[in-house]
Formats: structure tokens, C-alpha cells, sequence
């Protein structure tokens, strides 16, 4: 069994009355009135849409979208390249740190004693004579 809907605002007896949760349009004075009312009332959206769009705006929407387009693209392009650039300025500080450490390992296990100590072991020892220096001459 299929149960009638009534619809509260049209009915045959009555006329029809608007919803009272409908934004009414008030005069309000020239100061109070918002920009977007009075780009509204300037530019009468309506009676210039009633047929459709009119083609002569369409190379007009066509460029401002693919401006726009472009405008997010490159905005995304550029955040990506930031976060790329943080990523590798972390990394190098990262082996920077690493080199410099190393380096100093290195420069402590080149001293002279150092390697002095670590020799000990198999049988070498400091020469305590100076190098001689070998002249050849030729005849």
C-alpha cells in the first residue's frame, strides 16, 4: 500500500506560500551593503545567464583556468623542491659531521706514537738515528 506525501507548502486549497527559512533581501543603506551585493547589483548575473553562457566569455574562462592551473602546479612543484632541499641540506649536514669526525680519527691514529703503538706488536721499533741523506754524482 503506497502512502501519499503532501507537500506542506503547495496544496489545492491554499496558495502557495515560500519556506520560512528563506533569506529575504532587505534595503539596506549604501555603507552596511556587502562587496559581493554590490558586484551583484552591478553586474545583473542573472539576466546575463539566462540562455545559457555566452561564448564570448569562454576564451576568458579558458585562460584564467589554465592560468590557474599552472599557478597550483607550480605551487606544488615549489613546495616539493623546498622539502627535497631540506631533505638534502639535513644529509649533508649529516655527512659533514660524519667527515669531520672521521678526519679526527684519522689525524690521532696517524701520530707517530700512535702508529708506534700499534706496530709494537710485530717486532718493529722507532729509529732513534736520523735518516741519512744518499748524494749520488754523476760522472
Amino acid at each position: 500500500m503506497k502512502t501519499a506525501v503532501k507537500n506542506k507548502y503547495r496544496t489545492k486549497n491554499r496558495k502557495a506560500k515560500a519556506p520560512r527559512n528563506t533569506l529575504r533581501r532587505t534595503q539596506a543603506t549604501s555603507s552596511s551593503r556587502s562587496l559581493f551585493t554590490r558586484v551583484e547589483d552591478a553586474v545583473r548575473f542573472d539576466t546575463s545567464f539566462e540562455r545559457g553562457l555566452p561564448v564570448r566569455f569562454v576564451p576568458y574562462i579558458l585562460y584564467f583556468t589554465i592560468v590557474g592551473l599552472f599557478y597550483i602546479g607550480n605551487s606544488h612543484y615549489a613546495e616539493r623542491m623546498i622539502r627535497k632541499r631540506n631533505q638534502l641540506e639535513r644529509e649533508v649536514e649529516d655527512l659533514r659531521a660524519n667527515y669531520t669526525t672521521l678526519k679526527a680519527g684519522y689525524m690521532l691514529d696517524s701520530k707517530q706514537s700512535e702508529v708506534a703503538k700499534r706496530v709494537k706488536h710485530l717486532g718493529l721499533v722507532e729509529s732513534d738515528t736520523p735518516p741519512h741523506k744518499i748524494i749520488i754524482t754523476e760522472p
